[in-house]
């Protein structure tokens, strides 16, 4: 038996041992050192070369990842470790850390139960950092720290022992400080990170070496050492005497929780079923024998197989041929193949029991977030993303003929990425691709080209706005076109703190299941009781309330209520752009008693018509999209970057010196960011790093909006003079 096959007879084995199994992922902000790291894991366990640790990128098997030297794709590998004497299944996601992807950070996270939070040990952590430690913990992943790059402190910045030590306690205090923000209240004491028992190692992932203070006790190996052998240049020294492998997976096995562990306290959180029910028991005991449950986190296009879902297991065992519910699709289907990954590979296995990742075919209909089961119960929470697409393009096929194979290609991209919105202008005929950035769009339009073969004419970016409201509204009138039907609306701006509650997952989107509950916690948040008692849906961050009283036919058109709603939320009135912060209540009706005249061509206009209207009297305000931009550059080009800032609306936040270098921290809105890479280059003759985060909306100055309304309306073939209260009030 070749090596290859004992390994797989080796993970086979021990995926039927949950007590043995640690799901992990590793995740930092830009910073290729942490796929070098991911690499040198792969090379200790002896599924790559270790020449070839750091130089391969196994993990960055994509051809664009490895041209543009980013992570772009959340990468699976499953492989074994051996700590005191007993081996271990460790199933890695390695994870990007470029703003732009942070959609597979996201769905990663649901997967795993523990995470290596890789920090930079010259750059300290980062927006980008917390970013991702906040998305790990809000997911109940428990957080371990690798500080990497520390060769740069001992070759580069030439600084003492003393002086490192520093480095490395302000790096471990502020995330500390991360973690007890956002850990869960049960844990913000128990997950800190600690540098004696051992959930901190420090080391070089590029030259493959780590230290950890349980390592350097058990092997006698100390820090000067270290500093001896890097200076010296002694690498094949440095490596044999502190392997990052050894050193890294031991903090893993030591630190990270098994499935059964996890699953106690993840599953009450993630899943909105019943914990006590016999399937909830299954999932929270992590039971091999009870029903299959699984939630899909990736779907992946393979040019041979199809459409590969990948997942995690929760409860059962999921087997070729199983018949299973896709649980938010509504539909049946299938399982065809059951695997796991060795990086850009997939294993076939004959069944994949509950703790592990699995890869699975068949699941046609299924999407990332996707709850599946063999039998109909309660979906996972749905997964919670840090930002929203803000940059769109409008795609059009430069040959007829490919325009049945584009479509068919736009589904395909929004399927395996979530965070990616397309749309189909029906009026005129272009398809609109949302995502996260210019990069995310750059890198989707290249798959589409390379892997689909459709050539595209693609437009300038365009930045996709919202609209919202400044002051209570009036009760407004809407009428059904046979004026048969009457609902009474008022529409109010949304409390930041209750907008912030719905962002961050505190309040779920969609129908409340328990509106009792959440009713309890918009009180908590300042709303009315008596008020949010009504709550009926929540849209993109906004809110549907029925504050009515005992009206008669009610029910029967509720879900075409919140159906007109969600049109009115997806195309304000201004300029027909999303609307956010919009507190939507009913507060009176008059219903005809024949269903006839209450369907579809009746109430949705109505609703829509009198939400619209209501915003019109409401102050209605544009809000647009901005980012947070860390910029990195010698002291001497301070001003430069202030001047290219400034001439983009930005704003400065925080300015601090480390060395020889300047932290400059600004916002500005992403419309005047635009080509911001090659400018800042120029500016600073190369010598500027810099990374951008979400940053939220803000309102768009008046003196600027009028224009900018006008622009859009004029992009979307609508009359570009900005409506009036009186356009889009139908007169009484």
């Amino acid at each position: 038996m070749g090596k290859r096959e004992e390994m797989i007879k080796e993970i086979k084995g021990l995926m039927l041992q949950p007590e043995r199994i640690r799901n992990m992922g590793i995740a930092a902000h830009i910073d290729h050192g942490k796929t070098t790291l991911s690499d040198n894991l792969l090379a200790g366990a002896g599924m790559i070369s270790e020449e070839l640790a750091g130089k391969q990128l196994v993990l960055d098997f994509d051809e664009q990842e490895q041209a543009r030297g980013i992570t772009i794709n959340a990468a699976n590998v499953s492989m074994i470790h051996e700590y005191e004497g007993q081996k271990y299944l460790i199933n890695l996601i390695d994870t990007p850390g470029h703003v732009d992807f942070g959609g597979d950070v996201t769905r990663a996270m649901r997967a795993i139960d523990g995470a290596i939070i890789v920090v930079d040990a010259v750059e300290g952590v980062m927006p980008q950092t917390e970013t991702v430690l906040r998305q790990a913990l809000r997911e109940y992943v428990k957080p371990v720290l690798f500080i990497n790059k520390v060769d740069r402190l001992i070759k580069e910045l030439k600084l003492t022992p003393q002086q490192m030590q520093e480095r490395f306690v302000k790096v471990i205090t502020d995330v500390n400080r991360l973690i007890r923000k956002y850990a869960p209240q049960e844990f913000r004491d128990k997950w800190l990170v600690n540098v004696n028992d051992g959930s901190v190692a420090f080391g070089s992932a590029y030259y493959n070496w780590a230290l950890s203070v349980p390592y350097m006790k058990k092997t006698g190996v100390s820090f000067k050492d270290i500093i001896d052998l890097t200076n010296a240049g002694d690498l094949k020294t440095l490596r044999k005497k502190a392997p990052l492998h050894v050193v890294v997976l031991d903090m893993v096995v030591r630190h990270l929780p098994n499935p059964i562990e996890a699953q106690r306290y993840r599953i009450p959180h993630l899943w909105r079923g019943e914990v006590e029910s016999e399937i909830g028991q299954s999932m929270a005991k992590c039971d091999p024998k009870g029903k299959v449950v699984m939630v899909v986190t990736k779907i992946i296009i393979d040019k041979h197989a199809g459409e590969v879902a990948t997942g995690r297991v929760w409860s059962g065992t999921v087997k070729t041929g199983q018949e299973v519910h896709l649980i938010t699709a509504k539909r049946k289907a299938r399982i065809q193949q059951v695997g796991i990954y060795m990086g850009p590979e997939r294993v076939n296995m004959e069944a994949v029991p509950a703790g592990n990742i699995v890869a699975v075919t068949g699941l046609r209909d299924a999407m990332a977030g996707e709850t599946v089961s063999e039998e109909q119960i309660e979906p996972f929470e749905a997964l919670h993303y840090t930002s929203e697409p803000v940059v769109t393009v409008a795609i059009e096929a430069k040959n007829v003929k490919d325009l049945p194979r584009l479509i068919e290609a736009l589904r395909q991209l929004a399927k395996e990425d979530p965070t990616l919105h397309v749309k189909i202008d029906e009026e005129t005929g272009q398809h609109l691709l949302s995502g996260m950035g210019e990069l995310h769009l750059e890198v989707k339009l290249v798959h589409l080209k390379e892997q689909w073969g459709v050539d595209v004419d693609v437009s300038e970016p365009i930045v996709v706005y919202r609209e919202s409201i400044t002051k209570v509204s009036p009760i407004v009138e809407g009428k059904s076109p046979n004026k048969h039907n009457r609902f009474y609306i008022v529409v109010e701006p949304m409390p930041d703190n209750i907008y912030q509650a719905i962002k961050e997952g505190e309040i779920p989107e969609g129908r409340p299941k328990d509106t009792k509950a959440v009713a309890k916690k918009l009180a908590e948040l300042g709303m009315d009781y008596d008020i949010a008692r009504g709550i009926v849906d929540i849209y993109n961050g906004n809110m549907f309330l029925d504050n009515t009283k005992g009206l008669q036919y009610l029910n029967e058109v509720m879900d075409l209520l919140v159906d007109g709603f969600h049109q009115a939320m997806d195309e304000g009135p201004l300029a027909k752009e999303p609307v956010m912060k919009v507190i939507v209540r009913l507060v009176d009706a008059k219903i005809h008693e024949d269903n006839v005249h209450r369907g579809p061509a009746q109430i949705y206009p109505a609703i829509r018509t009198a939400i619209h209207c209501a915003m019109m009297k409401s102050n209605p305000v544009l809000y647009e999209p901005y980012q947070k931009v860390i910029i990195n550059v010698p002291y001497e080009y301070m001003g430069s970057v202030s001047r290219e800032m400034n001439q983009r609306r930005g704003q400065l936040i925080d300015m601090r010196q480390e060395g020889e270098v300047m932290i400059i921290i600004s916002e500005a809105p992403v419309a005047e960011m635009f080509g911001f890479a090659g400018a800042i280059r120029g500016a600073t003759s190369g010598r500027a790093l810099w990374s951008t985060e979400h940053a939220g909306f803000k309102r768009v100055p008046n003196e600027l909006a009028i224009n900018i309304i006008r622009q859009i309306r004029q992009r979307k073939g609508l009359d570009p003079k900005p409506p009036t209260e009186k356009d889009i009030c139908p007169q009484q």
